[in-house]
């Protein structure tokens, strides 16, 4: 009677490390069949991908994502916008290189000042985009507004007449004047920015516009404040 407890155990024993080795072969396997299943799920998973400038996201498949998500090329508007914005940025620093012998507003030097730290490294990092991209690099024009060629189409750029007339003015005329030119020459900025974030492609350029906006929308709302 012993003999057959005995021989029961060992037979239950064995059966049980069989199970046991059974159960841990298995695991392994159900967990690398899970990690498959959702490495699959993940691969297969539709991806949102933004869209451009004025346009609106879309849903693409996976396996497609890498080839969409590269960077669209400059187009036509991106290399107008550049190639116009650095002579209109000149006239800026035109403009403001009059303030420190005419001016004896604090705060009109200060806005100056502002003015010609922001846009003369915006001038040299629109240059630089212009030479990465195979595009000419128009002169800043210096003198009087430069080429009167260059104001064709740039809203806000004031003529060599009124820069002449704006050098000949001191003190409180000077000041006057020089705000409101720069006020018109900051909405004309506006205007170009808001222009090429709606009609251009490339993502560098869509940054410097929406720099510009941030920025002189700002400087905008100072100049007015001291005209009051």
């Amino acid at each position: 009677m012993e003999a057959d407890e005995v021989t029961n155990g060992n037979r239950r024993g064995r059966a049980l490390r069989a199970a046991g080795l059974v159960l841990a072969m298995s695991v392994p396997a159900i967990v690398a069949a899970g990690c498959a299943a959702s490495s699959r799920e993940e691969t297969s998973a539709p991806v949102i991908l933004p869209g451009g400038p004025g346009q609106s996201a879309r849903t693409i498949p996976a396996d497609q994502a890498a080839g969409a998500q590269q960077k669209p090329k400059p187009n036509d508007a991106d290399a107008l916008y550049v190639e116009r914005m650095i002579p209109h940025h000149a006239q800026a620093l035109e403009m403001t290189r009059l303030v420190p012998s005419r001016a004896g507003s604090e705060p009109v030097k200060t806005m100056a000042d502002r003015i010609e730290k922001s846009q003369g490294p915006e001038i040299e990092g629109m240059k630089g985009w212009l030479r990465n991209n195979g595009k000419p690099v128009p002169g800043t024009g210096h003198g009087h507004g430069g080429d009167a060629s260059q104001h064709v189409g740039m809203p806000g750029m004031a003529t060599p007449q009124q820069l002449r007339e704006l050098a000949g003015l001191t003190g409180a005329a000077f000041e006057k004047r020089f705000v409101e030119l720069m006020i018109a020459h900051h909405e004309g900025a506006l205007v170009m920015a808001e222009q090429v974030r709606r009609d251009g492609a490339d993502v560098f350029v869509e940054q410097m516009a929406d720099d510009v906006i941030a920025t002189q929308t700002a400087e905008i709302a100072r100049m007015r404040a001291l005209l009051r």
